[in-house]
């Protein structure tokens, strides 16, 4: 059986006790636990790091599962949790369908929850999101900033998952409000490696409609996946793709000579798992950070990193400040990471 990751969490130092309101008085009673269905691709590892130090920050034990796509082993796994008896639960990602009776045990089992970019349709589990239907929206507008409001494009999607679905709502909106935008053909799989099995998915879409110009992508992984296989047929100066969530090698990707990835519009992924910490930090201090938590996105496009030289994300957090830091669910108690 899978089994979670414990770190010790002495990088950052905790605030004064003394200044910290129950139970983070006496933080390293205080257990949190991360469960986590998708973890494939830099965004998921900057989240993570971004639990790890705001954890780090309270001082709190945090405990890591990762159920790699597995739905049942995720529900499995918050079961795990629940039998350790930690204090608050973050569900990262997964199927409705399966984390909903999961998240309602943990609830019913006393234990404060949050959960990232997964509707467990919980009325008491505030819901943290970045924003993903401004996500797509904002990636879907500089596509016709680019391209005019007439094009053929394909669509990389997969039902079920929510941020996806959100960004599909954006894609739907933006279809209906240009009626010029052709959707050619709709693809998209989670399957591992993401990138490569979108690519080997795109290869067909891109013989079979010479038509298309534009690619919206809304996932990092799935718009990797649509440039190899723009790169392998020749269609970089042709095709432009337009995506959401962002990386190091994302960056690097956008910056190659020629590349035909445009835009994309994030949330440093690592802002995202420092918030999710606090909102369930402030929950288990009985405060209420809301039933949604949002964290503004960004469009980040080709032009501005080859015009800034940006190579990496720390880079990109000096020239855009407003990716390096989310004033999101911090009551002033609350200590941050040291930047």
């Amino acid at each position: 059986m899978a089994c979670a990751a414990s770190f010790v969490l002495g990088a950052f130092p905790a605030a004064q006790a003394a200044d910290m309101p129950a139970p983070f008085d006496n933080p390293e009673k205080v257990t949190i636990a991360l469960v986590r269905y998708l973890s494939t691709g830099d965004f998921f590892q900057a989240y993570l790091s971004g639990v790890e130090k705001q954890s780090a920050a309270l001082g709190v034990d945090l405990r890591v599962f990762d159920s790699r796509q597995d739905a049942a082993l995720q529900a499995d796994m918050v079961d795990q949790a629940i039998a350790l008896g930690v204090d608050g639960i973050i569900i990262q990602h997964g199927l409705t369908e399966a984390m909903s009776d999961a998240a309602q045990r943990a609830v019913e089992a006393g234990i404060k929850v949050v959960a990232f970019d997964v509707d467990v349709q919980n009325a008491k589990i505030p819901q943290i999101e970045q924003s993903d239907y401004m996500l797509g929206k904002l990636a879907l507008e500089q596509a016709i900033k680019d391209n005019g409001d007439s094009f053929t494009a394909g669509y990389v999607y997969v039902a079920g998952i929510a941020p996806l679905d959100r960004r599909h709502i954006a894609w739907e909106d933006v279809k209906e409000a240009n009626p010029g935008i052709k959707e050619a053909a709709m693809f998209g799989t989670m399957d591992n490696p993401i990138a490569n099995s979108v690519a080997n998915q795109a290869r067909a879409v891109l013989q079979g409609y010479s038509d298309i110009t534009v690619m919206f992508a809304p996932y990092d992984e799935f718009a990797k996946g649509v440039k190899i296989a723009v790169d392998e047929s020749g269609l970089s100066d042709d095709i432009d793709i337009y995506s959401a969530d962002v990386s190091t090698a994302d960056i690097s990707a956008m910056r190659e000579p020629g590349s035909a990835w445009a835009a994309t519009v994030a949330t440093n992924p690592a802002v995202v798992g420092e918030v999710s910490v606090r909102s369930l930090a402030m929950m288990l201090a009985n405060e209420d950070p809301g039933a949604q938590v949002i964290v503004p996105p960004t469009l980040i496009t080709q032009k501005f990193l080859n015009e800034n030289d940006i190579k990496n994300m720390e880079e990109l957090g000096t020239k855009m400040p407003q990716f390096a830091h989310a004033d999101v669910s911090v009551p002033s108690w609350m200590p941050l990471p040291k930047r």
